[in-house]
């Protein structure tokens, strides 16, 4: 999955172009996390009438971009229980609302949606139970704020760690959320060189990481597979895939993400 802004195009085919959305699923719940383009194409595929959780890590456009266009908020056999943080004094019911305003949009969110739709808050520290499953959040490093979020179920754990920069006090808790994960999402956006500045400008405080971040994050913590996440918009596949041979001399339980790709834990 891409970050930033969607990429769509013949270099960018084999992992995806769309902004990020990913699905986790066990016994009779579904979670979507994120609603960038790629919810459209979920929607998509929908399987019929569901009764799905949202969660939202934070509110920047490539999180968000995709939700007016996602079929299955328009059809009213379905029900969705959205939940985020409350930033500025603005909860996800007012974001969601305040994008899809004219001139922004042409219709709002209280005109067209016509599934069942409830708001909650969901903060760092938070925790929701989901039959077996429980849903927690911890505060990531990123400008306005980001959650990061884990799904634990029957002895099963992902982590997923998009929009985060490391460098901070905040690394430690990070690899204590992560401890003992089978599968890790992180946001690896950029490599060390790109991020120092020693290709390209410096990236430092742009509120994301580096692959080299996420291997030793993923070591430290003892998780199973590591999935780099966030793409940058402008690296090819080729070039992903260049970077995934150099990865993988140091970390070999180590996975791109790419959009349609299923992991069963």
């Amino acid at each position: 999955m891409r970050g930033s802004i969607p990429s769509p195009g013949p270099a960018t085919a084999k992992y995806g172009g769309n902004t990020p959305c990913l699905e986790v699923a066990f016994a009779d719940e579904r979670i979507i996390f994120d609603l960038g383009t790629g919810v459209r194409e979920l929607g998509a595929e929908w399987p019929g009438p569901s009764d799905v959780h949202v969660f939202v890590s934070h509110y920047h456009y490539d999180h968000l971009q995709g939700l007016p266009f996602f079929g299955p908020i328009f059809d009213p056999r379905n029900r969705f229980h959205f939940r985020g943080p409350t930033r500025n004094n603005r909860t996800l019911k007012d974001v969601v609302s305040g994008q899809m305003q004219q001139p922004f949009f042409p219709v709002t969110a209280e005109m067209v949606f016509r599934a069942q739709v409830d708001y909650q808050p969901f903060s760092a520290g938070d925790r929701l139970r989901l039959g077996e499953g429980v849903v927690s959040a911890i505060e990531a490093h990123h400008p306005g704020g980001n959650l990061t979020y884990r799904v634990d179920y029957r002895g099963a754990s992902v982590v997923y760690a998009t929009d985060t920069e490391h460098g901070t006090e905040r690394d430690a808790q990070l690899v204590e959320f992560s401890r003992g994960a089978d599968l890790l999402i992180y946001d690896a956006m950029y490599t060390e060189d790109e991020y120092m500045g020693r290709i390209g400008s410096p990236k430092i405080g742009w509120g994301h990481s580096t692959w080299e971040a996420g291997v030793r994050l993923a070591n430290e913590a003892q998780v199973g597979t590591l999935a780099l996440f966030h793409h940058d918009p402008t690296r090819t596949d080729e070039q992903l895939d260049e970077l995934m041979r150099t990865v993988k001399r140091h970390r070999k339980a180590t996975i791109a993400a790419r959009e349609g790709l299923t992991v069963r834990l």
